[in-house]
């Protein structure tokens, strides 16, 4: 079959098909897979029907597979699965996976396996997108401004209001407090396009007061938001989805109830972010050695 790259919308996202991602991939189709991942930052895949086994090989043609999570336990059967069920939690809040530690994953991958009736879309925004409509002034601003990221951040939900058991979870997730300070604009590493690399891990800017923190991150969160830059992908069974951690951020819907829903999620090692001055992130406490490797970061 001839490889075929469907845009989703004129901004972000685009769906691929004409590979069968079931039989091991030539060079050639792993190399339009990730020029088409470059040029639409979110790519899909229909009718997948991968196992862990299976997604792991995708993954792998991407870079190094990083473990789980630095905190949470992997998935049974595999130390690079990470489950994303609805039984633990929902990720219903605007991020980029593990932006905590100094080298958050590259790319990440998002099988699906249970899927609800209705509801439950993942929205993949397009931080590049946000950044190019920034005014003059904001931009220039942006472009200096370093943010603090950790995992003990605030979930936006009211303590009394959670289970034991989700409690029990972000309990877990924290048990090991990590922060880093990253650039709020990122260069990507293979394209060289700036992004706003934020999101719900960001605790303040650095030098700023906690007030001015919060309203200049929601001045600059609101153009990654915008519809125009936003991917909204309903899942079926067995379908992947890659997205380009470096310059994007998601949000899972909590609109279905309290239906099941479960994927997968397996990401890939990433490089140290770098300013528009070039100069990289730096941690602030905690150490993600066991977490991920560092890639090597590729001119672009």
């Amino acid at each position: 079959m001839t490889i075929s790259v469907r845009k989703l919308t004129s901004r972000i996202g685009a769906q691929i098909t004409g590979v069968d991602l079931s039989a091991p991939l030539d060079r050639e189709t792993v190399a339009t897979i990730r020029q088409a991942l470059n040029a639409h930052k979110a790519i899909v895949f229909d009718g997948a029907d991968l196992d862990q086994q299976g997604q792991e090989r995708i993954a792998g043609y991407f870079g190094d597979l990083t473990a789980a999570h630095p905190t949470v336990p992997a998935a049974e059967g595999s130390a690079a699965v990470l489950a994303v069920d609805s039984a633990q939690s929902k990720a219903n809040q605007w991020h980029t996976d593990v932006t905590f530690v100094i080298n958050p994953p590259a790319i990440s991958t998002l099988r699906s396996i249970t899927v609800p009736p209705y509801g439950g879309e993942t929205l993949i925004a397009d931080a590049a997108g946000a950044y190019h409509d920034l005014p003059p002034g904001l931009r220039e601003l942006a472009d200096g401004l370093w943010a603090v990221h950790s995992n003990d951040y605030d979930y936006a939900v009211p303590p009394e209001t959670l289970t034991d058991h989700q409690k029990a979870y972000n309990d877990t997730f924290t048990s090991t407090v990590y922060e880093t300070a990253h650039p709020v604009v990122r260069v990507h590493p293979e394209t060289g396009e700036r992004g706003l690399f934020i999101g719900g891990f960001v605790r303040r800017l650095v030098g700023l007061s906690a007030t001015e923190s919060r309203d200049l991150l929601r001045l600059l969160q609101a153009y990654v938001t915008r519809p125009e830059n936003i991917l909204r992908w309903s899942w079926s069974p067995g379908q992947l989805l890659i997205f380009d951690n470096r310059i994007t951020q998601h949000y899972a819907i909590d609109n279905y109830d309290d239906q099941p829903r479960r994927l997968e999620r397996i990401t890939i090692a990433g490089d140290v972010p770098v300013s528009v001055g070039g100069t990289q992130s730096y941690v602030i406490t905690g150490d993600s050695s066991h977490y991920s490797s560092i890639a090597e970061s590729r001119a672009a």
